[in-house]
């Protein structure tokens, strides 16, 4: 069975708390952690549109909470 593989590094000024914020809406097969000031989700699913539809997700998630801190911390 193929397995694909997708990893997303993004850069944050407040990266534990983008990361927190996205993590609850992990899906199996996702691990999101912060390190430095980059937020780190790798994830992986056994078929590429699943795969990529969950990459779409997450990315509407992270720039919702990267306008949420924009607002909220500035």
């Amino acid at each position: 069975m193929m397995q694909i593989h997708a990893e997303i590094r993004t850069v944050h000024r407040m990266p534990g708390v983008a990361a927190g914020a996205v993590t609850p809406d992990n899906l199996k097969g996702m691990e999101t952690t912060a390190d430095g000031g980059v937020v780190r989700t790798v994830l992986a699913g056994p078929q590429l549109r699943s795969t990529i539809a969950s990459v779409d997700d997450y990315l509407m998630n992270l720039a919702v909470v990267e306008d949420l801190c924009t607002h909220v911390f500035t």
